[in-house]
Order: C-alpha cells, then structure tokens, then sequence
C-alpha cells in the first residue's frame, strides 16, 4: 500500500500480548511496532547517495517482541543483570540495582554475582583456550564490571559497611583481577578513600560535641516540661539569639531551601522504599533510613519554629501576633517562588495546627492580602484526588527549564530563574507505603515479584531527577540565621496547646480563623469513642479538650487538628464516651488499633476482638472498618478522624456521635 510521506497509521507503538513462563521465570510480552521508511518502486541506493525528500514514498511498519522479566526467583534475577537483552529490557537494570534491598542483602548478591578468581598458575604451565570460550568468558566479565560499575555510581552508599566495608572489598578485589586498569576500579578505589574520610569527619564532629556538652552531669538545664520550663514559656523569656523573625523575608526563605535542598540531595532513594520506611516504628529501628529521618526532622524543626514564634510570647496583642502570622504567611509564599514545597507545606501545617488556627483574635487582625494568600497557597496541598493539585503543580515546576551549568560563565551571577524544585517527600514515601502495601513480595512458586520493584523504581526515579535538579541551587549559608532557626523556642504538643488556650480562652469561637480544607496526612490521629451504656464522660466536657490533637512523627507533617472548641450555640456532642487521640499510622490494622484504644479505656484486653470498628460518616452514617483491614487506608479520606467502638453482640442501635 502506498502512501505519501509524513501520513501514519493511527496505532498505538506498543501493544501487549500477554506472558510467557522460561526456565520458571514470567516475562510479559509486548509488540512493538516501529517504522521504517523506503523509497518508491523503481528507486534504490545506486540511483544516488542520499535520498530524495522530494520522492514519493510509503511507510513500512516491522513489528518486534519485547520481552520484560515480571518475576523469578533470585538466581535467575542475577543471570538476567548479566546476561539479559539490555535493549530488550534497559530499564531491568536500573530497577534491580535501586530496589534490591528490598528482597536480597548487598552481600548475598555480591555472592551470587561475583565470579572466584581464577588459581594462580605456574609460570611453566600454559592454558590453551579456544576462541569462542575467550571470548564468552570476556563477555560475562565485561557484563558484571558494567554491573558493578553503575551500582558503585549510582548507589554508593549500599557499600557503607564500617569500619572495614568488607562487601567494598570483595568488589575491589575482583575488579582488581578482572578490570585492573578500568575506571570501574579506580570508582572503587576513590568510593573507599570518601568512606574513610566521612568516618573520620563523623568522631571529629562527635568529639567536638562531647566537649561542648562537658562531662555528665554538669549541665543543668531545666526540662520543658518541668513546671519551672513552662513558667518560662508561658512568661515568654527572652533568649540571647536574635529571635528568626527578625531577618528579612528573603533571608528566612532562602535558608530554609538551602537546607532543605542540601538534606534532599542526600536522601537515598532506597530508604524511601514502603518495605523500609514502614519498619521505622519498630523496636530497635532507630537507625533505619537516616537521610529520610533528616529531612522529616528538618520539617517538624520548621513546623516547631512556627509555632514557637507565633505562641511564644503570650503576652502579645492580638495585632503584634497577626504580624507575626502575616510574615510567616509572606515567607511562605517565598519559598513557593524558590519553589521549595517541603518548608512550604511545614509552614502552612503549623499555620493550620489547632493552636493557631484557633486564635480567633489574631486570626482576625491579619489583612486581607496576606489571608488571601494564605488560603491559595492551602489550596495546593488540598487531599481531594490523592492529593491532584500538588502533584500538578509538582510535574509544572518539573518541566520549567532551569539554569543550565554550561550557560553560567565562571564569576557571572546565577540565573534569577531558580532551580530545583524541592518536593515535599511524604507524597512520595506514601505513594511507596501504599504500593508496598497493595502488591506482594512474592507470587505463587516463590518468585520475586519483579513488576512490583518496577512500579517502584519510577518512583525512585523521579526522586533522582529531583535531587539532580536541587543540587543546582545558587545559595550561600548565613550562620546568624542558621543559629536563630535552631535556637528557637520549640514547644511540645502539649505546651502549644496550653499556652493557646492561655492566650484565648476555648470559649471564644473562631469566626475570623481562614477557612482551609483540612487535609489527611501520613500520620492521622482518630478519637475513638466508645459505645456504652455509659453516657457521659467521667472526666471533661465536650468542646473544652485537655489535650491537643495535631501530631508531630516522622514521615509526615503535623496532623490537621481534628479537636477544635465548638462555636457558642453550637448543638452539643451526643452521649457517648470521648475518648482520648489515637495516633493511627499507615501500618496499624484494625484490631490493634481497637486494642489501643480500649487500653485507654481501661477496658479488659481479651475484650478486644468483641468489639466493632466504626468511622463516624457526616449525616449519621457510619463505615465498618473489617477486622483484617489497614485502617489508615481503610477509612474515608473526607470524614473526621472519628470512630465508635461497639460490641459485636450489641443488638441495639447506638446514638451516632457527632464530631469533636
């Protein structure tokens, strides 16, 4: 059939045809259809050296099989790191080496990858090899030195084993026989030398603090949580250090990204994983996923800086605090310009917290520009649609051209336009959660699910690019405000609450408080409520809380609060009992979290699988929660963290509970 040049058929490039199984390994098979363009009937190559645009000629289509490896055990996993089609498959490679930790410790693959050396032989003997074998043998090594030289490039830190780094050592041991002279050796080598040294800068650092810290027992510093510690926070002392407020709005920003930036760039994309990162909580986790700990870190410092700021001084008229809120507000929409959202959404999360967002004084003394601004810079991190919005605006900043590094002469200024951006990890580490969470490990006959590690590895991907783009930021540190933001006043949960309530009292409403969409972070925290015969709570009246609601833990920002001091007029809560906040992780299924919260009720702990889990849905409805689900993931994204617990057995309906 012939057509004119430039016109296509309108098919899709790739089609899938369905799985094939091979020495008891899954591939899934696609057809791939490229084209291919010929001259006219008539015409060939000895008519003239180049082709004619201006001839008539028709499209050619050839379709190919393209095999990708879905699942395998693990020794035919490592058989296709070396001897798979890289063309087939270019991105196997990449997956194994990112997500391996996940299914196989660094060692063990070395083990199974690393060939032995070959015997030392005597200088009188002489091997005679044939041709086809050399050059086999050559193949195979030159595949596991390409294997190993993009893992020692792109994955440094899977060889951080100190003090010896022995897995470092058996990779330079082979490349030493296999690839003396190769750059892959020499990658090793200088891999080796940069761990020796960061270990010697980490007991320098450790001593240096040691001696600032003096011997045990020396300092006498008052806990914040002593009575002689909240007196001085309630009566809002004042510290050496300038207080952070104090710079510029650019200065503020700019420092904040900086950091955050610098703590991205260092994230290993391994750690961010849902297999490793849901093992956080765990006994004896403590040093699980440290760059992922330092930025979630860093984002509850800026968090607590906020509130500290805000809350500190309860002193403060009602004016002198909106300024505060108003330049919060401001160095927000600072950082959306730099385009660093991690700072950003930290600030609006303190902002939203319950012990500002209740100030219904100072809320209403802030002009109106800077509320405007305020609700939308919210709306970017709104929840309807997983989150839509910030996710756009994410791929947006992504394909904005930065600043290339080969267009800035040496000595000239850095490009107005910024680079980056730098993203709000947790939209990330909750995708990889739920991605853990929803697919196996492992499929029928004990195969690795490889097509999981995939679906993982584009995440993880992504994250690389980014962390390419941040390491582009033109910033200078600027150690005065870099002292301020860590010496500013952090207050607890509990302290921010009370020294809220000490400012305005919870009887006042919150009219003046901006209206924001309240979102659903990675920590939530429920009320649980028991239903009883009871109907009165022993201890507090509905709307007048002791404690707060909004929850600091690493992976996720401070929780919107759930708890807020109802309105004069407002109808009071049913009968019911109130039932103290429940941090509710992405990890917790229902009968542990129907445990403790009957823990909190003094309820008799074999009494736990007699009891129901309900989330409390707006017009009276309700959502059972089955006994084996998660119910982080579970439950109704727009509903209040509000649940009832009810006895299997009970015949009779219970009063819906309203929301607190």
């Amino acid at each position: 059939m012939q057509r004119t040049a430039g016109k296509e058929l309108a098919l899709a490039p790739l089609q899938d045809w369905g799985e094939e199984t091979q020495d008891g390994a899954v591939y899934s098979v696609s057809l791939r259809r490229q084209r291919s363009q010929r001259l006219s009937p008539g015409e060939g190559p000895r008519d003239s050296q180049a082709p004619n645009p201006n001839a008539d000629a028709f499209l050619h289509y050839r379709t190919s099989k393209v095999r990708a490896l879905r699942a395998a055990h693990l020794e035919r996993l490592v058989w296709e790191l070396v001897s798979g089609d890289r063309q087939q498959d270019p991105g196997f490679v990449p997956a194994f080496l990112a997500t391996h930790r996940a299914f196989v410790p660094t060692a063990r693959l070395l083990g199974l990858l690393l060939p032995p050396p070959p015997p030392p032989l005597p200088p009188w003997v002489e091997i005679k090899k044939t041709e086809g074998q050399d050059l086999s043998f050559n193949k195979n090594l030159r595949a596991v030195v390409s294997v190993l030289g993009s893992w020692l490039r792109d994955h440094p830190q899977d060889f951080w084993d100190p003090p010896a780094h022995s897995d470092l050592g058996s990779v330079r041991t082979f490349l030493g026989w296999a690839a003396p002279l190769g750059t892959e050796a020499l990658e090793a080598e200088k891999l080796l030398g940069d761990f020796l040294e960061q270990a010697e800068q980490e007991q320098e650092e450790e001593e240096q603090r040691q001696a600032r810290a003096g011997p045990p027992g020396t300092a006498q510093s008052r806990s914040p949580d002593s009575r002689e510690g909240c007196l001085e926070e309630e009566e809002g002392l004042v510290q050496d250090c300038p207080e952070l407020l104090n710079f510029s709005v650019d200065e503020v920003a700019e420092q904040l990204t900086l950091m955050d930036a610098e703590l991205f760039s260092r994230v290993r994309p391994c750690e961010c994983l849902g297999s490793v990162w849901s093992q956080r909580d765990r006994p004896g986790a403590a040093g699980i996923a440290p760059t992922v700990r330092a930025t979630v870190t860093q984002f509850n410092t800026v968090t607590g800086c906020v509130l500290g700021s805000v809350l500190g001084e309860p002193g403060l008229a009602a004016p002198q605090r909106a300024q505060r809120l108003e330049k919060w507000i401001r160095i927000a929409q600072r950082c959306r310009e730099l385009r660093n959202f991690s700072s950003l959404r930290a600030i609006l999360s303190a902002l939203q917290s319950n012990p500002i967002y209740r100030l219904k004084s100072s809320w209403g003394a802030v002009s109106r520009e800077p509320l405007s601004t305020f609700r939308k810079l919210s709306q970017i991190f709104s929840d309807e649609n997983n989150h839509l919005s910030s996710r756009e605006i994410l791929s947006q900043e992504e394909a904005t051209e930065g600043p290339q590094e080969e267009d800035t002469s040496p000595g000239s200024l850095p490009s107005k336009l910024p680079p980056g951006p730098v993203p709000y990890l947790g939209t990330f580490l909750t995708d990889l959660v739920m991605l853990d969470t929803a697919l196996p490990d492992m499929l029928e006959g004990d195969l690795i699910n490889f097509e999981k590690r995939r679906k993982e590895w584009e995440i993880l991907a992504r994250i690389q690019q980014l962390q390419r783009r941040c390491r582009s930021y033109c910033l200078s540190p600027r150690p005065p405000i870099l002292d301020a933001l860590r010496a500013q006043r952090q207050l607890s949960e509990e302290q921010s609450y009370r020294i809220s309530r000490v400012i305005e009292p919870p009887a006042a409403s919150c009219p003046s408080s901006p209206r924001v969409r309240r979102r659903i972070s990675l920590t939530k925290r429920l009320s649980a409520k028991l239903s009883r015969e009871r109907g009165s709570s022993p201890g507090g009246s509905p709307g007048d809380p002791s404690s707060p609601t909004s929850s600091l833990s690493p992976g996720s920002p401070p929780s919107s609060p759930r708890t807020r001091d109802p309105p004069p007029g407002s109808p009071p809560a049913s009968p019911g009992l109130q039932g103290p906040s429940t941090k509710l992780t992405s990890q917790d299924k229902a009968p542990s979290v129907v445990q403790r919260a009957l823990q909190k009720h003094n309820v008799a702990q074999p009494g736990a699988r007699d009891y129901q889990l309900f989330q409390v849905l707006p017009g009276g409805r309700e959502l059972l929660i089955p006994d084996n689900a998660n119910v982080f993931y579970a439950m109704s994204p727009a509903a209040p963290g509000d649940f009832v617990l009810r006895q299997k057995e009970e015949a009779q309906h219970t009063t819906s509970v309203s929301p607190t």
